[in-house]
């Protein structure tokens, strides 16, 4: 079996939400994800940069419904790649800036991560990859991920003003 072209990447992801407004106002108004298009009161489709989605929200099989329990099987979480440090630090920015509790941060070499958790309990990652010169690799120029902590004062400091 041949491998997936190396261009390929996940084009958005598609989520069940139980209150489609809470769920813009913390894609939209905390993250600032633009919603390109409404369908009426049960689905909307959000993007960064005029694509014309990056993230579907639906409440076709979920209005009003609760988290699924621990324990059990679905989506982990989703992460969104921020272009650079700045732009990582703006989205800090607004997360603490709405109040959100920030479940974890951390250096993994490749990347810088913090993650927060939606009004449904969906895992959401938002990171920033380093150049891939800077990854980090053993001898024989495997990677070598790691799990360190992440400076959040130091990369709110790096927030471009405005």
């Amino acid at each position: 079996m041949t491998s997936v072209h190396p261009q390929t990447s996940i084009g958005h992801v598609h989520l069940k939400v139980a209150d489609l407004d809470r769920s813009i106002a913390f894609y939209s108004g905390v993250l600032g994800f633009a919603v390109s298009q409404r369908y009426g009161t049960q689905a909307a489709f959000l993007s960064a940069g005029g694509y014309h989605h990056h993230i579907g929200l639906n409440t076709w099989e979920s209005l009003g419904g609760t988290p699924a329990p621990r324990g059990h099987t679905g989506l982990y979480h989703t992460a969104f790649l921020y272009p650079d440090r700045a732009e990582l630090a703006d989205a800090l920015y607004r997360v603490v800036q709405a109040g959100i509790t920030i479940d974890g941060a951390a250096d993994h070499g490749v990347s810088e991560a913090i993650y927060v958790t939606d009004p449904d309990g969906n895992g959401v990652e938002l990171y920033r990859d380093r150049p891939r010169e800077e990854w980090p690799v053993d001898g024989h120029g495997n990677l070598e991920m790691f799990n360190a902590p992440l400076d959040l004062n130091k990369l709110l400091r790096e927030r471009k003003p405005g």
